[in-house]
């Protein structure tokens, strides 16, 4: 959420950035000023009609001590008059708070000015390659043909038990996604410096709006309507709003968290090649990395948290490419974001398998996540920052597809081997 004054100072900014993400409706922008307008002339009348009421009371006393029935009668009149005119002031300054409100949650964020004008993904911008392409001496297998073969998934049962895109994952199937966790947890943890946490899989309406879910991406996330409660899409959403009304002490600035989680997305409107096999299932494994920064470091928060995540690619061994995203395919939330693409060599295309984000001010001004000045000032707002460390189905894809050979074997990367168990599958 953009800050009111900010958007009072910078209309034209702000309806810019609006076009910029994608939208011609920049109607809201006039209708939060507006709102805005009435609401300060009513916080101004009540503030003036409180104190002239205040001193109709005191008079009302002079009047009655100095034997003024009249003037006494009078006063009361007026007092009353002034408390009614209160009471309306009232109403009109919460109608028009929850206006605001309602209206600020519907403006995207402000892209920062090294993000490349676009609406298209063809407009994103391929910043970075690592890794030369895999290439063999026979035709590769797609990984859905690879996980029939050697068993180590099952979609039609996972269909049948709770529906399209809920594999089960089997035998050495189930093991290299374990194993896979836990080693993008160790080098979050024992290299970069994270603090681990197990966080809950739903969360409420609050948390969701917090981290910019609601009222955005509502036909993305699976509702439990029951209990107002919403399966996370992501752990960024709890993690996040682990410290959602409170504020940090300075020096305790960075706060760095990782988790792993199920995550769960409808994917309403998705159809063909690029949802075979692990390409976009409903639910899938993935680490999240969360960063709470000084507002004044949060892009250097960015590329660190960033260069986390392409370190995993880089110890897998996976071709990927990064890219700097353009300003209608970043997304509603976001200041600046890349996403990490790794090969897939079977499939001959690029898969997103990170995205990672800086959000500035706009996620923890609605989660009022604050940090304390050492200096004494006044608490102010920080940045957050978040990103996939990494996700897990897409991986598993590009490690089964580079790595297989002609017999249709596959050999397992070196740095996952000491937590697989095993060198190969088939």
């Amino acid at each position: 959420m953009l800050d009111l004054q900010f958007i009072r100072d910078n209309p034209d900014v702000v309806r810019r950035a609006i076009q910029q993400k994608g939208s011609e409706d920049v109607s809201v922008v006039s209708s939060i000023l507006d709102a805005d307008e009435k609401h300060r002339a009513a916080v101004t009348e009540l503030q003036d009609v409180r104190q002239r009421a205040n001193e109709e009371s005191k008079r009302i006393g002079q009047l009655m001590r100095d034997g003024d029935k009249d003037g006494a009668e009078a006063a009361k009149a007026e007092s009353g008059s002034l408390k009614k005119r209160a009471q309306d002031l009232e109403e009109i300054t919460r109608e028009t708070e929850a206006i605001l409100g309602i209206l600020q949650l519907v403006v995207p964020n402000i892209p920062h000015l090294s993000v490349p004008i676009g609406r298209t993904p063809e407009e994103n911008k391929i910043v970075f390659t690592h890794g030369e392409l895999t290439e063999f001496e026979f035709e590769p297998l797609p990984h859905w043909e690879l996980l029939g073969k050697h068993e180590l998934a099952d979609f039609d049962r996972g269909s049948k038990v709770a529906g399209a895109g809920f594999p089960f994952y089997v035998g050495k199937g189930a093991r290299l996604q374990r194993a896979l966790v836990n080693f993008f947890l160790d080098v979050a943890v024992e290299d970069g410096g994270y603090t681990e946490m197990q966080t809950p899989l739903v969360v409420n309406a609050a948390s969701a709006t917090g981290t910019g879910q609601l009222p955005d991406k509502e036909d993305m996330m699976y509702e439990v309507p029951r209990d107002g409660l919403y399966l996370i899409p992501t752990a960024e959403v709890p993690a996040t709003n682990f410290l959602r009304d409170e504020i940090i002490p300075e020096s305790d600035l960075p706060l760095k968290y990782c988790a792993y989680t199920p995550c769960f997305r409808r994917e309403a409107g998705s159809y063909g090649k690029d949802v075979r096999g692990l390409n976009r299932i409903h639910q899938f494994d993935k680490v999240e990395l969360v960063h709470f920064v000084h507002p004044d470091e949060s892009y250097e928060a960015l590329e660190s948290l960033r260069e986390d995540a392409e370190s995993l690619l880089k110890m897998l061994e996976l071709p990927y490419r990064r890219l700097l995203m353009c300003t209608g395919d970043m997304g509603f939330t976001q200041s600046k974001k890349y996403d990490l693409e790794v090969w897939s060599a079977g499939q001959k295309r690029w898969l997103e398998v990170s995205s990672i984000s800086n959000y500035e001010s706009f996620q923890a001004r609605r989660m009022k996540i604050r940090y304390r000045p050492e200096d004494g000032n006044k608490p102010r707002i920080l940045h957050t920052v978040n990103g996939s460390g990494l996700a897990v189905p897409r991986v598993v894809a590009a490690i089964l597809e580079n790595n297989q050979n002609a017999d249709t074997s596959i050999s397992i990367p070196d740095v996952l081997r000491p937590y697989t168990g095993f060198d190969s599958i088939g």
